[in-house]
């Protein structure tokens, strides 16, 4: 008996073991979702860097090189006067003697946040709490470690950590009415902006922006008791959230500079020409304390300027004008940076994103790269052996690499793999921490030395990779296709894991196709689509006209005219589709997310009727309802194209929908406002066309939390599947 059963456990053991089939659970729940390290800060030795270790409970100090800990900074359980179990997260000081460490975070908008800052005296290990008037936002020491500056309540204050002492720096903060020194939703949202505090590097003064919100109109949505958040205040009678909520063509904030000058207390307002409806996006000091940059967009934000302004008189100079026929990209503003002698930027007046090199007299001192591909970030630049550091696609618009170029032009790629990387250096330039993935291959974070070779790795997955293995999940295909304009656009194929090429599916168009965005890119990305392959889909994908990663006239085509090269190259890849033999050309569906939701719309009614089905969520669906940076960046205000918002909103063409609709929104969306859908399924009501709706709760737009995101995607693919099989 013993024989036959060990004859039968090692052909148990010899037999192949089968994949399993992945559930919609294990996306949502975030199986496929792979880990990254903690967030890091690059000492100024260039040869160590800072971390959070052990799930936040402690903060250390490691070498580049070997990675071995040097210096445990913070320990929760060490620490004097310590009561934090973990903390949220952490900055250091410039000396690099302090922390600031922060718990109880409690969001704000998108990016935004509050919480309870602790200062933390490195050498006598000693937390305490920034301040006792209630939570902080944006807090920033100042160069020497002896000051902090945080926002509260729309005002700002520092507090001088040698004498104990807190001091207000502006008084007239006042919700909905005045804000200093953090922005206002529609620069946070727009600009990614979530504080303008700026130190001069002598401790001497204070910088930041006063936005004068009074006259910007006030938008409101309801709020009920609901679940995930629930408000048991609402129970029987709903409350409300009021904001200011600029939408195309209104009042946007007033925007000042101030400058504080420590030693005096005294508040100047910095003297800019610029018109009263101005963008100021950032400000940032340069080395030298008496130049303060300060970087402008008129309101059609096809203009930007730098300018140099004295903190103390208040006197500004322009140093560069930057124009565009179309508009300047908001990735612009993140890749200016500033050196003793000269200053970085990036501009497309080339047809393609590249780098620029400018003495602080405004003069042009070299173009740094060139070629037919994009800069998509500055690094850095290595002062010592005279080297630029970048990511570029230039491998093509589905990669992102790093690179670096000497003074005399030499080109050097120092990330390995081909996919998408992203590199921190530090600031002597001689480590980077790079983060690479792919489609096959989920995120590797790996230490680098400033000639590309890999030190070590920090995570490379591997549980994920393990787990992937045993799941039968559909592989990225890329191709290319034509539009009507002799473009060959990009795209992607999901396909069922047990594709027969005999059989004929039907297929789901995915896509976002906003001004500047990517859908089509070699990186890591396992969401419900795959699911939806799995069950009998193929899912497509094609980055039309105005998306990015392409020359500069791919991505401003759609400029004055949003809606209409998008929809035509969305149905030209629709069209493509049908020519493929295992394609049920009858049979295909559009979906999309935000401005992909306004795509859907906008393809189901101006298109060709394509589309059998489409699924809409938090769609915009008249421009005239949004922000004003957004619109106006793509479309000018209302008044200059009035006919550009009329033919682009899907409200106007709701009459020539073609297709069954699934219109998906949440009613606390502070971004795309419930209003839209609201709006739009009216005019479709009028217009005497049937649609199905979904509608969340007190969502936002991201429309999660709890069950939601397994509840809107199971009604997602069973919608599909019953007007598509």
């Amino acid at each position: 008996m013993k024989k036959i059963a060990f004859i039968i456990l090692c052909a148990i053991t010899l037999l192949p073991i089968s994949a399993r089939a992945f559930t919609l659970d294990d996306i949502t729940s975030g199986k496929f979702r792979p880990q990254d390290v903690p967030e890091s800060y690059p000492s100024t030795d260039g040869i160590h860097y800072y971390t959070a270790t052990n799930g936040n409970t402690r903060i250390v100090k490691c070498e580049y090189r070997t990675g071995h800990e040097v210096d445990t900074l913070f320990d929760v359980k060490t620490a004097r006067e310590c009561e934090l179990k973990q903390f949220d997260g952490f900055a250091l000081s410039p000396d690099e003697k302090h922390l600031l460490i922060y718990a109880d975070s409690e969001k704000i908008y998108r990016r935004s946040f509050k919480a309870t800052y602790y200062t933390f005296e490195i050498r006598r290990n000693l937390l305490k709490p920034l301040s006792e008037g209630g939570k902080q936002q944006a807090a920033v020491y100042s160069p020497n470690g002896r000051m902090v500056a945080f926002v509260r309540d729309n005002n700002i204050f520092i507090k001088k950590l040698d004498y104990g002492t807190e001091v207000a720096v502006t008084r007239d903060g006042e919700r909905n009415k005045i804000i200093n020194g953090v922005p206002d939703w529609v620069y946070e949202e727009e600009f990614a902006l979530t504080s303008t505090l700026q130190w001069s590097p002598d401790d001497a003064t204070l910088a930041f922006v006063k936005f004068d919100e009074s006259q910007v109109p006030e938008y409101s949505f309801s709020l009920y008791e609901g679940y995930c958040p629930a408000y048991p205040e609402y129970r029987l009678y709903p409350g409300y959230f009021t904001y200011k909520y600029p939408v195309a063509g209104e009042t946007n904030s007033r925007v000042s500079v101030f400058s504080y000058t420590v030693e005096t207390r005294a508040l100047k307002e910095m003297k800019l020409p610029i018109p009263a409806d101005s963008y100021i996006p950032r400000i940032k000091f340069t080395p030298d304390p008496s130049r303060l940059a300060v970087i402008t967009l008129n309101r059609t934000q096809n203009q930007m300027d730098i300018y140099a302004v004295n903190p103390l008189s208040g006197v500004s100079k322009l140093l560069l004008r930057e124009t565009d026929k179309a508009w300047i990209n908001e990735s612009a503003l993140d890749n200016i940076v500033f050196y003793p002698d000269f200053f970085i930027m990036a501009s497309c007046r080339s047809g393609y994103q590249h780098l620029y090199r400018y003495n602080y007299n405004g003069a042009l001192a070299k173009q740094i790269t060139r070629g037919e591909w994009n800069i998509t970030a500055f690094l850095g630049y290595d002062d010592k052996n005279g080297a630029y550091f970048y990511e570029s696609n230039q491998e093509g618009p589905l990669y992102k690499a790093v690179y670096k170029i000497t003074e005399k032009g030499v080109e050097t790629k120092l990330s390995g793999k081909t996919g998408t990387n992203t590199a921190v250096f530090n600031p002597s330039c001689s480590y980077f921490i790079n983060r690479y993935s792919s489609s096959n291959e989920p995120l590797v974070v790996t230490v680098c030395d400033a000639r590309g070779k890999t030190l070590r790795t920090l995570e490379d997955n591997a549980t994920l990779k393990t787990w992937i293995a045993q799941c039968k999940l559909p592989q990225k295909e890329f191709f290319t296709c034509p539009n009507n304009a002799g473009d060959r656009m990009n795209g992607f194929l999901l396909k069922p894991s047990n594709f027969d090429p005999s059989k004929r599916y039907p297929v789901v168009m995915s896509q976002y196709s906003g001004p500047g965005s990517q859908s089509v890119l070699d990186k890591w990305g396992i969401d419900w689509e795959y699911y939806l392959a799995e069950q009998g889909f193929i899912v497509a994908c094609v980055d039309g006209r105005g998306t990015g990663g392409r020359s500069r006239a791919y991505e401003t085509a759609v400029y004055m005219q949003l809606g209409k090269f998008e929809t035509e190259d969305q149905v030209a890849g629709a069209e493509y589709m049908r020519t493929l033999p295992y394609v049920d050309g009858s049979r295909i569906g559009i979906y999309g997310w935000s401005y992909g939701g306004y795509e859907t719309l906008m393809a189901m009614s101006t298109g060709n009727g394509i589309y059998r089905a489409g699924v809409a969520i938090a769609p915009v669906t008249d421009w005239r309802y949004y922000d004003t940076i957004y619109a106006e960046r793509f479309m000018r205000t209302p008044k200059e194209n009035s006919d550009g918002y009329e033919q682009s909103a899907p409200i106007t063409h709701a009459a020539n929908l073609k297709g069954s609709l699934l219109l998906v929104s949440g009613t606390a969306d502070d971004n795309v406002h419930y209003l839209n859908t609201l709006q739009y399924s009216a005019a479709l009501v009028e217009a005497g066309k049937q649609f199905d709706t979904q509608i969340y709760t007190n969502k936002d737009h991201h429309i999660r939390g709890c069950n939601t995101r397994h509840h809107l995607f199971t009604k997602v693919c069973n919608f599909f599947t019953d007007k598509l099989k």
